[in-house]
């Protein structure tokens, strides 16, 4: 069986409060507006997507447990980008052992991280 695409769904409770964080802060390409769910392409083949909480599969939770990771290879660029816009959460970046990375929060609490790895054969994995 093969698998061409994934789209990872946050759950909110008013899509369009949070729509221009996604849109203008981080620039992601807003592929399909369906009404109760709206889908962007973050990479090529890597897809996210905020679905309206009172109507969708799910029910928006007033604390999340999940994490959405961006992969990018310019780490400082999206951090100065972020705080430029206020992020809420902004953390300064680290360097683990695999990657360098920082973390910050979208208007609803979700948490989201940038990350590149820096190890040229870890990276090499994801290709």
């Amino acid at each position: 069986m093969t698998r061409d695409y994934g789209i990872t769904f946050f759950y909110y409770d008013d899509i369009h409060a949070v729509a221009p964080f996604y849109e203008q802060v981080l620039g992601f390409e807003l592929v399909l507006d369906q009404g109760l769910a709206r889908i962007y392409r973050i990479a090529p083949n890597s897809y996210f997507g905020i679905v309206d909480g009172n109507r969708g599969h799910l029910r928006h939770q007033p604390k999340s447990a999940v994490l959405l990771t961006i992969v990018a290879e310019d780490v400082a660029g999206w951090h100065a980008r972020l705080r430029a816009a206020g992020a809420a959460g902004l953390s300064e970046i680290l360097r683990g052992t695999y990657c360098e990375h920082f973390f910050f929060e979208d208007p609803a609490g979700y948490a989201i991280e940038i990350q590149r790895f820096h190890n040229p054969d870890v990276a090499a994995l994801f290709r």
